[in-house]
Parts: C-alpha cells; sequence; structure tokens
C-alpha cells in the first residue's frame, strides 16, 4: 500500500476478508430441455413411498446440517419446475424429492469476495461508547463467474480497530414474495418510461384491479394474447411481466445474523450477476432514513441499474431504474436530498464522471458531466468509489481512475454543499494505489472501493484486492480534507 504525493498518514488494518468455498446456498438446478426434466420426475414418482422415504432421510442427514432451510427449498424448486415443464407429484413426499432432485449445492464465494461498501448499522444495541457497529455488502462470485451479493457485519471501536463479526455456519438465500401486490398506476408509469403505451398493454390494465399479484397479472396477460389479433402483442406482453418480475419484494428473513443472508440472482434481468452495491445510509427530510443500495444486474447480455430499499422495519423491496441517465455501471445515491432533488452519481458513457438529479428515486432523466479525466493516472476513465459522505467542508467523494495497463487506483474529490455540481477540491495524484502484493488476482492492478464511513473523525474505507479480496485502511478526515483544500 502506498500514497502517491500526499501529507496524510493512512493506516492499512491487519484484516483481509476472503471467500471460503465451504459457505454454500442450494439452487434450482435445470440438467437439460422440458423432456429430460419429466423423465427425471417420472423416474421419482415410481419410486415405491418406502424407497422415497429411505433417499429423502439420507438426504436430510447428510445435508440437513448445512441448511436450515431445506425443505421449503425443495418445495420451491418443485414448484419451479412444475410450472415450466408440467411436472406432477403422487404426494407431497413425491414432491420434496423431486425438488431435491431439481437442487445443487453452489459455493457462492469461492472464486472472490471484493468491492465492499461500508454503511453504519441499524442496530446499534449493546455498542459500548465510541463504538459503532457497521454492514458491509460484497459481491461475492462462484462457479462459473456467477456474481451475487453477500453480507458482514462488525465494529469500529473507541481505539479505531475494525473487528469482523463471526459468519453464519448455515447461509441462506433471501427468496423473493410470490404474493406482492403491484399497483396499476406504478406498473404503467414503468412502461411509459420503456415506451410502452400502445392499446396492448391498455388492454391488460382494463382487466386488472387497481392492485393486484404477479400470477393475477399473467393470467390476464394471456387471456389478452388469446384475444388479441396484434403481432406487437408478444413483445408487449414479455415486457410487461420482464418489468413486474424486475420490481419485487424480498421475505423477511428467519435468521437475525446479516451474514447468513445472500442476495442471490432473483429475477430474469439479474440472472448472470448482481454487482458492486453502493449502500447509503439515506436521511429522510423528517429525520427518518433507509437504506438504499444501488448495484448493476446482469443477464448475460445486457445490464441494468436497480435500487435495493431496506426500511428500518426490515422490509426489503428490488426496484428498476430507469430513465436517460439511468445506464452503465456504478451509480451510487446521495445521503440525502439536496434542494428538493436526489442526486445520484453515475459513469454514464463509461468514462466520465455525472451527476445526475431526480425528483423521483427510480427516474433519471437528466444529468450532466461532473469530472472527466485530467491527470495520467486516471486518463481512461473517472468514475465514483461510492456514495459520497457529508462533511462540514462539502461531500467528499472517492473516485477510482483508470490509468496505464488499465491500472485501478483511487483518488478524492469535494464537492459543494449547497451545488455539488461545484468541485471545490481535488487530489492531484491517486490517495491508494495497488501495493507489489496485490498486484495479483483475477482481474490484476485493481484497487477499488463501494463505499467508505466515518466514525470519531476518521474515514474508513474498505475497497476491493484486484477482484479477488477485500482489505480496509484508515485515514483522518481533517488530514485528507486540508489536502483536498
Amino acid at each position: 500500500m502506498r500514497l502517491v504525493g500526499s501529507h496524510f498518514k493512512i493506516k492499512r488494518h491487519d484484516i483481509t476478508l476472503t471467500g471460503d468455498p465451504s459457505r454454500t446456498i442450494v439452487r434450482l438446478f435445470m440438467p437439460g430441455n422440458t423432456e429430460r426434466i419429466r423423465r427425471i420426475g417420472e423416474r421419482v414418482n415410481n419410486l415405491s413411498d418406502v424407497e422415497t422415504e429411505n433417499i429423502l432421510r439420507s438426504i436430510f442427514q447428510e445435508f440437513g446440517e448445512r441448511h436450515n432451510d431445506l425443505e421449503s427449498t425443495f418445495i420451491s424448486h418443485f414448484d419451479e419446475v412444475s410450472a415450466s415443464a408440467g411436472l406432477l407429484a403422487g404426494s407431497n413426499r413425491k414432491k420434496l424429492l423431486i425438488g431435491a432432485y431439481f437442487s445443487m449445492e453452489y459455493s457462492f464465494e469461492s472464486a472472490a469476495l471484493f468491492n465492499p461498501s461500508m454503511v453504519q448499522a441499524i442496530d446499534q444495541t449493546n455498542v459500548p461508547q465510541g463504538t459503532v457497529r457497521f454492514l458491509m455488502s460484497l459481491r461475492a462470485v462462484g462457479e462459473g463467474h456467477l456474481s451475487s451479493i453477500a453480507f458482514r457485519r462488525g465494529i469500529i471501536d473507541s481505539g479505531g480497530n475494525i473487528i469482523i463479526e463471526e459468519v453464519g455456519k448455515s447461509p441462506s438465500q433471501l427468496r423473493q414474495q410470490t404474493d406482492k401486490l403491484f399497483d396499476k398506476f406504478s406498473l404503467q408509469t414503468k412502461l411509459q418510461q420503456l415506451r410502452l403505451t400502445d392499446g396492448e398493454a391498455a388492454s391488460v390494465f382494463n382487466k386488472l384491479p387497481q392492485q393486484f399479484t404477479y400470477s393475477e397479472l399473467a393470467k390476464v396477460t394471456e387471456q389478452v394474447r388469446q384475444e388479441s389479433k396484434s403481432q406487437n402483442f408478444a413483445k408487449v406482453a414479455s415486457r410487461l411481466l420482464w418489468i413486474a418480475k424486475s420490481n419485487y419484494s424480498i421475505q423477511k428473513p428467519e435468521s437475525q445474523n446479516v451474514s447468513d443472508l445472500v442476495l442471490f440472482p432473483i429475477s430474469e434481468s439479474e440472472s448472470q450477476g448482481m454487482e458492486d452495491m453502493r449502500l447509503v445510509r439515506f436521511v429522510n427530510n423528517d429525520g427518518s432514513f433507509v437504506f438504499y443500495g444501488t448495484y448493476t444486474a446482469f443477464d448475460g447480455r445486457k445490464i441494468l441499474p436497480q435500487l435495493l430499499t431496506i426500511q428500518s422495519s426490515g422490509d426489503v423491496e428490488v426496484d428498476v431504474l430507469f430513465g436517460k441517465f439511468a445506464q452503465n455501471k456504478g451509480l451510487a445515491l446521495f445521503g440525502r436530498k439536496v434542494n428538493g432533488d436526489y442526486l445520484m452519481l453515475a459513469r454514464v458513457d463509461g468514462e466520465n464522471n455525472y451527476l445526475l438529479r431526480s425528483k423521483d428515486i427510480y427516474t433519471w432523466d437528466e444529468g450532466q458531466i461532473l469530472q472527466t479525466p485530467q491527470f495520467a493516472w486516471e486518463f481512461v476513465q473517472v468514475g465514483n468509489c461510492g456514495s459520497p459522505i457529508e462533511t462540514d467542508a462539502g461531500w467528499l467523494l472517492l473516485t477510482h481512475g483508470v490509468g496505464p495497463l488499465r491500472r485501478y487506483c483511487m483518488g478524492a474529490i469535494l464537492l459543494d454543499l449547497d451545488d455539488p455540481s461545484r468541485v471545490i477540491g481535488q487530489l492531484r495524484e491517486p490517495l491508494l494505489v495497488p501495493s507489489t502484493e496485490e498486484w495479483s488476482g483475477y482481474v490484476p492492478n485493481v484497487v477499488y472501493s463501494c463505499g467508505a464511513m466515518l466514525h470519531n473523525e476518521r474515514l474508513y474505507i474498505p475497497y476491493g484486492i484486484s477482484d479477488s479480496a477485500t482489505g480496509f485502511i484508515s485515514l483522518d478526515l481533517d488530514e485528507l480534507l486540508d489536502a483536498l483544500r
């Protein structure tokens, strides 16, 4: 770790987080086409009741301690393959066993654990004075380079030491609520943002009540499809159901240990990965707060920005972000409204840092370039390293810059509190450069963060090491602000 041309000290914390291959979840396994799926189901249905019980008993003896939600997982997987391939089961026990055959253990962080974000946790009970509990999100990568969002919790004590809580031994996947209610006006608005406002979509909404479930929407859409003579309706129906699936609620988890939980791809839009969540503790005008997490969803062909919302009550929602400027990767929200607007940082064109404004947190149609590459270490591109942090001197924004040999370094700029479109301070040299020990990894020569936090006038920065592991540094806030100014 080294600083270039700076006059402040960095403390490197003796903590490195790496992926643990022993931590697994149970995910859906689809071995082949519809006919093969049906043949597997028939083989299970042909087993005697005694054979069925013996196999189930063996499964739960071997895997029950590793996963605390096997029965509900197996039933869920049976329901999925039943819906897609028309499978039937002779009994509930057969449903369980068929679900087991269409399940697999997946080591979600076996390849890497990196690109962290760090915020003050909701729960601060039993925390000593001068100490703060924090929540971290991390990008976890497993087989096939499939990314999901993992979590860690820990404390920063009064001496500035970082202590990570022990992870749970039975991680589980956060699940989608199957009975989510959709609001007709809200869904119509999302369709308008996608320019899908033709008569076919209206004919679907005309048959729906003001609030409806996804299954009701799918049923009505199929009815209209059968009645419609328009060749365009298939496209409209596909996009309508896609939008509904991409905006979902998450079931409240039974586990209270957040490190047990994994946000694994749920919707079609994120089926091939969920990348680089940027958490922010957002303070509303009335002083209440909510956690937002912006992340990139990938379906194998295109990327899509999405927003995770965590209420203080524990309710969790996922929504697609829309608008002219809701593009590319690395969107990061400000921690409060400024002059009545939501503000967001983005790298819309893949090269420059943009500042976006909106009255609606889901729709981003107004933006301007905030920062362009200026120095040799960032000539390829600049972007944010998480949400800006509010200080008395201004909004402190950690940045990343890409230079020769695609080396990622971290920098910092300072934005005006009342007019964040004004850059009032900037480091000419990188704040952080990959050390020789950090050059090697899945993507070499990278240091990168998705969000830092303040505590006791020190800035704590978790950072990804060459897309493989996670390290931590901290530094004095006033020294950094002096360097910026």
